[in-house]
This record gives structure tokens, C-alpha cells and sequence, in this order.
């Protein structure tokens, strides 16, 4: 008897987890009718099913909530950094520039030609120097954001996100933004309906499934 109610239990957690799979899949096809035309068409019914199903238990949204988290602070961090450095460089001007004037109010008429002629040629210097540590700052930051996206492909990739690899083509990273996209806005309906996207507070329930004659789940 336990085994037999076991089997039940079973049966009517796969029906519920197909309903949840159908409903993901029916609000994930609306949102993509957002999309411009060229990412429709890019995003089959196959791609977007095996994007609900990776969805079904919420583990994924926590995922990339937690990706977009660590994204925000890492471009925080590095803007701050192209600031200072900004500021290094502006107090820099300011000093040689004030150490400049000052050497030509204490220097004699007839040796100043000969003065500003060795100012420029620091001044250039300067100005050399500071144009290199901005390429370098440049440099510094395309790099780390080119980790951290490949970060969170790779993370996707091994939660068994639809769309998600390792790859620099743009045409690919741009779908890989719009699945990101998609998978923002299907966590946010959930929480403006008061339900946990996130595994907080209960299941979250996009629109009902549609069922055929035989009470069978029916694609969107």
C-alpha cells in the first residue's frame, strides 16, 4: 500500500513539475515577442523548453542574480579605479604646472627661453606618461569585464542553461544578453506577483497551462 501511494506521489509530482515546465515555457514565449525580430527568430521553441526546464526548481535565478550582483560590483570597483587614476593625473597637471610658473618668475629673462624649451619637453613627457597608464587602466578594465563574462557563461553552461558557452562571438554574446534578459523579467513577474522566483515564500506561478480533450498539457 505505502508503495503504491509512494507511486502516486510520484506521478502527480511529474504531472505538477510538466504543468510548472509549460508555464515557464508559455511566459518565456510571450516575453520574447519583445525582442527584436532577428532574436525571435534565433530563439526556437526548443531553445526557449530547455530554458524553462533549467528554470524549474528557481536554483537559476538565484544564479544569475548572484552574477548580475558580482557584475555590478566588479564595474563599481573598476570605475572607481579610472577615477582615481583620472584624479592622480589631474593633481599631476596642477603640480607641474604650478612647478613650471614658478621657476619662470625666479628665472632670469635671458635664460628663459632655454627654460620653457626643457618645461615642454617635461610637460610631453608627462602628458606621455599619463596617456600610456590610461591605455594600460583601458586595457585593464576590457580585460577583467571579458573574465567576468566568461564567468557567468561558464557558470550557466554548467547549471544547463539553454544559449550559455564560452565565447567571444558578438552575434552569440548578444543572444547570451537577451536570455539574461529574459530570465531577469521572468524572475520579476514572479516577485511583483508576490511569489518566490527565488525559492522564497512559495512556488511562483506564471499563466495556467492550456490542456486538449484528454487533459494532456498543451504547448503554448
Amino acid at each position: 500500500m505505502e508503495r503504491y501511494a509512494g507511486a502516486l506521489e510520484e506521478v502527480a509530482d511529474g504531472a505538477r513539475q510538466q504543468e510548472r515546465h509549460y508555464q515557464l515555457l508559455s511566459a518565456l514565449q510571450s516575453l520574447v515577442k519583445e525582442l527584436p525580430s532577428s532574436f525571435q527568430q534565433r530563439l526556437s521553441y526548443t531553445t526557449l523548453s530547455d530554458l524553462a526546464l533549467a528554470l524549474l526548481d528557481g536554483t537559476v535565478f538565484e544564479i544569475v542574480q548572484g552574477l548580475l550582483e558580482i557584475q555590478h560590483l566588479t564595474e563599481k570597483s573598476l570605475y572607481n579605479q579610472r577615477l582615481r587614476l583620472q584624479n592622480e593625473h589631474r593633481v599631476l597637471r596642477q603640480a607641474l604646472r604650478q612647478k613650471h610658473q614658478e621657476a619662470q618668475q625666479a628665472c632670469r629673462p635671458h635664460n628663459l627661453p632655454v627654460l620653457q624649451a626643457a618645461q615642454q619637453r617635461e610637460l610631453e613627457a608627462v602628458e606621455h606618461r599619463i596617456r600610456e597608464e590610461q591605455r594600460a587602466m583601458d586595457r585593464k578594465i576590457v580585460l577583467e569585464l571579458d573574465r567576468k563574462v566568461a564567468d557567468q557563461q561558464s557558470t550557466l553552461e554548467k547549471a544547463g542553461v539553454a544559449g550559455f558557452y564560452v565565447t567571444t562571438n558578438p552575434q552569440e554574446l548578444m543572444l547570451q544578453m537577451n536570455l539574461l534578459e529574459l530570465i531577469r523579467k521572468l524572475q520579476q513577474r514572479g516577485c511583483r506577483a508576490g511569489k518566490a522566483a527565488l525559492g522564497l515564500g512559495g512556488p511562483w506561478q506564471p499563466p495556467a497551462a492550456q490542456y486538449d480533450q484528454e487533459g494532456s498539457p498543451v504547448p503554448p
